[in-house]
């Protein structure tokens, strides 16, 4: 069974129009300690496969986000701070986080208030995506008192905001208390920026030799790290059916061309993607790269493969000789480090949850987080987890709230979790929720660089 996202044309299809009755009440007892800068929520409908007994607001902060309130009738007085995937590349409007509510509703039906924000702008921009974030937090206790704890909740490009969050954004106040209480990190981008995306900067310049596009000959090899050119309307579609046309990937296996199954075969094995998954990083590290560029790094390239020895070609002589080279620049890479890359420096509790087998943000980003997190001193701050499937927007309904409240009893109790009674929890939620219990619990992830080819320099 697949528990992924829907298409985002299908959200809010329908919705109907009328408020719950008991929104307006709750609201305009908590109106009155809205701050200056903050406009006043107001009830909405929530998204469609929510249910009636959760309440919806929305607002936009002071830099224009919309956020997204959402509070059951059973709340346990907590509150979730939802960062999503992505990074989302189109303008943000007032549904755009519908989708995360209704994916993670068990975090909600399990008696969490939640908040989101859909983030000031499309693109990249981590730091900011995570003080959008807590814009959001301070808009829900202003208008709905402190909750009595608060989990920072980020998924897949959202994991790597909501890592940045709890460390950027979690100085404790006078009283010496946190806004965050604890994280719930689900297949994080947890290598942070210039790690992260070594292999779609590799795709990209397998993708270049291979098909000879993308950019066109003679065109400059930077555009490998930088996305595309100024001033460049090369669409997605163009995109996907280049590399259509150069591998048959639409086609069935039997249809492709001798020279396209080998594109395929070589384009995997270079890039160490799956063949399934080569187009959607493809797709990434042209638009997202363009994003960084322009956002982050003023133009200049923080991706480099000058020295990468790829192997596990039809011919690895001829394609390292052809492969267009770049040397990511030190000024970029450190704006992208500064914006993206976990420093391991947590003071809460943090529980990391991963699929196996996941080929959009590959498993190995955990070891990569918990070498930066122990190298902090704060391995005991972290607890990992990991499950026997292919998803990556989301796995079984019933590890969520599994997960959850192990992670609500380590903030109460300032005892670890332990597998079997993570399990136990899963098992438990299951008639609820529907959906298997895939916990590996003596699963260790390879180091980053076994999975992706290695930089010089680089562990």
């Amino acid at each position: 069974m697949r528990y992924g996202r829907r298409n985002d044309e299908s959200i809010g299809a329908g919705r109907e129009t009328m408020v719950r009755p008991f929104a307006n009440a709750v609201l305009l007892l908590a109106l009155s300690s809205l701050p200056a800068w903050s406009q006043s929520p107001v009830p909405r409908p929530c998204p469609d496969k929510i249910g009636s007994d959760i309440a919806c607001f929305t607002v936009q902060d002071q830099n224009g986000a919309h956020v997204l309130i959402a509070r059951p009738a059973n709340a346990n007085g907590s509150l979730i701070v939802h960062t999503y995937g992505g990074p989302r590349m189109r303008k943000p409007n007032a549904t755009m986080v519908d989708e995360d509510l209704e994916r993670f509703v068990e975090t909600v039906r399990e008696g969490y208030a939640w908040v989101s924000t859909t983030r000031r702008r499309g693109g990249f921009g981590v730091t900011q995506g995570a003080e959008d974030a807590d814009n959001a937090r301070k808009i829900y206790v202003a208008t709905f008192g402190q909750p009595k704890f608060t989990i920072a909740h980020g998924q897949s490009w959202g994991g790597n905001v909501a890592a940045i969050l709890i460390e950027k954004f979690n100085a404790p106040d006078a009283s010496g208390r946190r806004p965050y209480d604890g994280a719930m990190l689900t297949s994080g981008v947890l290598a942070g920026g210039t790690r992260g995306y070594d292999m779609r900067m590799d795709v990209r310049a397998a993708f270049q030799a291979i098909c000879d596009v993308h950019p066109a000959p003679g065109a400059p090899a930077e555009t490998l790290g930088t996305g595309l050119p100024d001033g460049s309307g090369i669409t997605r579609q163009q995109v996907t059916g280049w590399f259509n046309d150069c591998t048959g990937a639409n086609k069935k296996p039997e249809e492709r061309t001798e020279a396209q199954q080998r594109a395929l075969r070589d384009m995997a094995a270079a890039s160490r993607i799956p063949a399934s998954a080569l187009l959607a990083h493809i797709q990434w590290a042209t638009f997202v790269f363009r994003d960084i560029a322009d956002f982050i790094t003023a133009g200049k390239s923080p991706f480099g493969n000058e020295q990468v020895v790829y192997r596990g070609t039809s011919d690895d002589e001829a394609f390292n000789r052809k492969v267009l080279r770049v040397r990511a620049d030190p000024e970029a890479v450190r704006a992208l480090a500064t914006d993206s890359d976990p420093t391991g420096r947590i003071d809460i509790p943090v529980i990391t949850m991963h699929q196996i087998r996941d080929t959009t943000v590959f498993v190995e980003q955990q070891h990569e987080y918990r070498r930066v997190v122990e190298a902090a001193g704060n391995g005991a701050r972290l607890f990992q987890i990991f499950v026997d499937d292919h998803q990556h927007s989301k796995t079984s309904p019933p590890h969520y709230p599994a997960i959850l409240k192990a992670l609500q009893s380590w903030i109460e109790t300032g005892t670890r979790p332990t597998m079997p009674a993570v399990q136990s929890a899963c098992e438990a939620a299951r008639p609820i929720y529907g959906g298997e219990c895939r916990f590996v619990a003596d699963y260790a992830p390879q180091q980053w660089y076994e999975r992706v080819n290695p930089r010089t320099g680089q562990r």
